[in-house]
């Protein structure tokens, strides 16, 4: 009990540390990142696409030049139209799975100072404007080629999909901010990285359903970190009972809570929290497997699994967030599908892992060893995760909490009754349970007959 005592004083430590709210920085998320912007908006029979293209990535059309590197903006007219063309191949739009083709376009150079790409409106209004004087200085890669192409379309209602086929060479330092625009609703923004990437603009829920259920899936399956942590929460078992049933219960609420939190906002955005999340991630693993290598009281490891299960909420949370740009109008459901495919993902792995643990059940040297050894070497796994995790976090900037602002302190102190009463009443009833009457043996709910 002293053990779960001072695993809830941390769990409610990093609590008080996360209630500090959300302050704004003044960095760039993607400081080192060649940024692109683009507007999709249908309507009625036309589909319109505003891009705008750093000059530096149309090298390859080769521009023409005047002195001191500037571009020869008398000479410009079939360049800006090969330049529209390359555009349109980079940016595939596809209705109901039908490839687009521009019809129209309309382009111009604009200087790097300009910020009228900040809406629709004025994106269009600046396209729009009279080209630059002649005699105006644009270097070759210090401003934009901003472009706006039509597309005649069935319906502005269909099911549209943006494939972005950019510069393969620069990678992930490439991000493309797509704002769609639908003919009901509000905009939405996707955001794109790399050379080849693609997003559905406007999902139905069948599609999202789908492909949330999916990367649920997909996420428990390869999430290494997670893998290690149900192994170790199961393997003390031989077989499906009550208490496995409790543990794998209160693992999915919790990381489901925590989750959702995520999604809607309700975390904070310093750049200290993932780091401290996958530190605390590592920690867990660790943990389990310590408590493998010695006597684990299973009737009641459903509470630990269950404070462990917040932090692995914030873990899902973090490798979901783009994903949920793509939610659109579903964003519940997106959740809910999201879930129930690491749940499915987890019910696969403990269809696997549980007849494997049966017939170890029945080799007596297999079924007191193999844990053991399971356990050591998820140790030395999940140590030198928590040695780098660690490492990461001490190099980023703490938040501090200005305990002496009435809000502040009210929101800390509030927390930590809430937290501190919730951890006080799960112990307090687990002693209750456990009193009165004499423990389980352990090889009862392995599925073994003591000997």
């Amino acid at each position: 009990m002293k053990s779960l005592r001072l695993l809830a004083c941390i769990l409610i430590c990093v609590l008080v540390v996360a209630s500090r709210p959300p302050t704004a920085t003044a960095h760039d998320p993607f400081p080192d990142a060649i940024s692109m912007h683009a507007f999709v908006k249908p309507k009625a029979d036309r589909l319109h696409l505003l891009a705008r293209v750093p000059l530096e990535l149309l090298v390859n059309l080769g521009l023409p030049r005047r002195e001191a590197g500037y571009l020869d903006l008398r000479r410009m007219d079939a360049p800006l139209e090969r330049a529209a063309a390359a555009t349109a191949k980079e940016f595939e739009i596809r209705e109901d799975g039908n490839r687009l083709a521009h019809v129209r376009s309309t382009q111009r150079i604009t200087p790097p100072s300009d910020r009228s790409f900040g809406s629709y409106a004025q994106a269009l209004a600046l396209i729009n404007e009279p080209p630059l004087p002649a005699t105006f200085g644009v270097l070759w890669n210090r401003g934009y080629f901003d472009v706006h192409l039509e597309y005649p379309i069935a319906s502005d209602r269909s099911d549209f999909v943006l494939e972005s086929h950019t510069v393969r060479a620069l990678g992930d330092e490439l991000v493309v901010d797509v704002h769609f625009l639908p003919p009901s609703g509000e905009e939405r923004i996707y955001l794109l990285r790399g050379s080849d990437s693609a997003v559905a603009l406007d999902l139905s829920w069948q599609r999202a359903a789908r492909s949330f259920a999916e990367s649920g899936v997909h996420h428990i399956l390869f999430g290494f970190d997670h893998l290690l942590f149900l192994l170790c929460v199961v393997i003390p078992f031989r077989r499906l009972s009550w208490n496995l049933v409790k543990v794998i219960t209160s693992f999915t609420v919790a990381h489901m809570i925590t989750l959702s939190a995520a999604a809607y906002g309700f975390v904070p955005a310093g750049e200290w929290f993932p780091p401290l999340v996958e530190t605390l991630i590592a920690a867990s693993i660790i943990y389990m497997a310590v408590e493998n290598l010695l006597t684990p009281n299973l009737s009641r490891r459903w509470i630990i699994t269950g404070l462990f299960g917040l932090v692995h909420g914030f873990g899902f949370s973090f490798a979901l967030s783009e994903e949920l740009q793509l939610a659109g109008d579903h964003l519940v459901l997106s959740l809910v599908a999201f879930n129930i495919g690491i749940e499915a993902g987890q019910l696969l792995v403990l269809a696997m892992l549980l007849p494997l643990l049966a017939l170890l059940a029945r080799v007596p040297l297999a079924a007191k060893y193999v844990p053991l050894v399971v356990s050591a070497l998820v140790i030395f796994a999940a140590g030198r995760w928590l040695v780098d995790r660690a490492g990461a976090l001490a190099t980023v900037e703490w938040p501090t909490i200005d305990l002496a602002s009435p809000a502040v302190a009210a929101r800390v102190i509030g927390i930590v009754l809430i937290v501190g009463g919730a951890g006080y009443w799960l112990f307090h009833r687990a002693q209750r349970s456990g009193a009165g009457r004499h423990p389980k043996p352990l090889d009862q709910d392995r599925g073994v007959t003591p000997s």
